[in-house]
């Protein structure tokens, strides 16, 4: 059955007069609740919420905005995309603007275009929004357009800062997960570690790669060449079908969870046993990844801790103009261990030497390094 409105039967919408009556508070005072203006004392706040929730009261927004200065808005700018990622990152924006109180106004770009993330902005600007969210992973070079019209906060995630005067970022860290996956291989007893790489005109694939790198470098190991993909399955099994070739491999870090699970295909094809001869790892922790055969070792994201501290920190920016901004802390390292690891085989491999077989098998029984990892069994 429908609430009323408000109480006396009347079937229109509640306004702030209905909600002051029923809390038995000013007009006034109901402005400053739903403003979130201080030297309101806890027990009013609470009575006048449960009157606006009760008689189905929602504050005007637009007026606000008129009284405010602001819109109450954010713009977001990301890359039209379904990859796992960038699309993640964009719900948890979503589902973190539902406690602001801000609405969210979406653009997307489309790869390849060095106009789209400057004519998304502007088209943002153009809405009066109080403050604009990049989610934008592809090095475009666009950062000079960008800073031209930015005077407000602006929260760039999982990318460098763009030169604006209020820039912020968010969801960085990525070569630190990188290097926490690689040195788990390297613990395992790994001589070194293959790296499958992402689209280097990715700042997710850059940062993955730098991380991998300097896992090798800092523990004396040797750094393979790259092979690259493009963030596909179809990529990693391609990939998979080239490293199966050469039996030193032992150990790969793929750089997301669908080329590592086309990875594993194609060394299966070949006869190389994932984990007995090759030790995968992934990175996203996609829904599917405990499913796979076998269930895939992999680096979780934290898109909702990203987004929800990202917008957080975005909002405070807005609404306090004058103050410093809020901290970033840093992102949690969580290593998901299933079945994709385990140490090296000494079982010898087609086109793998001996002393390759011996290094490996001597590496089982070295000091474990310092991973930095938190693990998951």
């Amino acid at each position: 059955m429908a609430r009323e409105a408000r109480r006396g039967g009347s079937s229109g919408a509640a306004r702030s007069v209905d909600v002051a009556r029923l809390a038995g508070v000013s007009q006034k005072t109901v402005s400053r609740v739903f403003n979130d203006e201080p030297y309101v004392s806890a027990d009013v706040r609470r009575r006048v919420l449960d009157a606006a929730e009760e008689l189905g009261y929602r504050p005007n927004n637009a007026a606000r905005a008129l009284a405010s200065g602001r819109t109450r808005s954010i713009g977001v700018v990301t890359l039209g995309t379904a990859l796992y990622g960038p699309a993640s990152l964009i719900m948890g924006i979503e589902r973190a603007a539902r406690d602001t109180g801000y609405a969210l106004r979406v653009v997307n770009t489309m790869e390849g275009d060095p106009a789209g993330v400057a004519g998304a902005v502007e088209s943002l600007l153009d809405q009066g929004v109080d403050g604009i969210v990049v989610s934008e992973p592809i090095d475009e070079g666009h950062d000079g357009d960008l800073s031209a019209r930015l005077d407000m906060p602006v929260l760039v995630l999982g990318a460098p800062p763009i030169p604006a005067p209020r820039a912020l970022a968010a969801g960085t860290g990525a070569d630190l997960m990188a290097r926490a996956a690689t040195e788990h291989l390297l613990e395992l007893g790994h001589t070194t570690v293959h790296h499958l790489a992402g689209p280097q005109r990715w700042y997710a694939a850059r940062d993955r790669l730098e991380g991998w790198r300097a896992a090798l470098t800092a523990h004396g190991r040797t750094v393979p060449p790259v092979v690259e993909g493009d963030w596909s399955a179809a990529s990693g099994y391609a990939a998979g079908r080239e490293l199966a070739s050469d039996g030193e491999v032992t150990a790969v870090f793929a750089a997301n969870d669908d080329m590592a699970i086309g990875l594993i295909r194609a060394l299966a094809e070949a006869g190389r046993r994932v984990p007995e001869d090759v030790s995968v790892v992934g990175f996203d922790d996609i829904p599917v990844a405990p499913y796979v055969t076998p269930p895939l070792t992999t680096m979780r994201q934290p898109f909702d801790a990203v987004a929800q501290e990202g917008l957080k920190r975005l909002v405070h920016a807005i609404e306090n103009p004058q103050a410093l901004p809020l901290a970033a802390s840093d992102p949690p390292v969580d290593l998901v261990i299933r079945s994709s690891t385990a140490p090296p085989s000494t079982r010898m491999t087609p086109g793998r030497s001996r002393s390759a077989a011996s290094r490996s098998s001597g590496g089982r029984h070295s000091p474990p390094l310092n991973g930095g990892a938190s693990n998951h069994h």
